[in-house]
């Protein structure tokens, strides 16, 4: 199997879920570069190549959490999915919610994937390894 190149962001405020998720993603080829962002107004600062990120690399994949200090994840979809340029990077919520108005309200937003995170470390593994054969490998990106 061959290692994909690109970057992934991590949005996401807790120290314990980014250090599970970066543990979880250690066991695949998902992505060369993973980074962290640690609200939403960072992710899209991130995303848009303001202020210290104006040398980054776009990610092909934002795994996304939803409640943040600052900027949540709702913002940060709707901000993303309303750019021209960012609507077609691929967002996966990650989220510890499990309200169905949470994943509807994501979905609704497109949101391209809801995963519930799970405590679990296996469960997480499990996870990244679930999007590692699906979305580079099944699902394509138009040009």
């Amino acid at each position: 199997m061959h290692k994909v190149n690109n970057t992934l962001l991590v949005v996401d405020d807790n120290p314990d879920d980014v250090e599970l998720t970066l543990a979880a993603l250690a066991t695949t080829t998902l992505a060369e570069k993973v980074v962290i962002a640690k609200d939403g107004i960072e992710a899209m600062q991130y995303l848009r190549h303001e202020a210290d990120f104006a040398a980054a690399q776009s990610p092909s994949l934002v795994l996304l959490d939803l409640n943040m200090p600052r900027k949540d994840g709702r913002e940060v979809l709707a901000e993303m999915k309303a750019d021209p340029v960012l609507r077609k990077i691929p967002v996966v919520v990650l989220s510890t919610s499990e309200a169905e108005e949470d994943v509807l309200t994501a979905y609704g937003m497109h949101a391209n994937c809801y995963v519930s995170k799970p405590g679990d470390m296996f469960q997480l593994i499990r996870m990244a390894k679930c999007l590692e054969e699906f979305w580079f490998k099944v699902a394509q990106l138009p040009a």
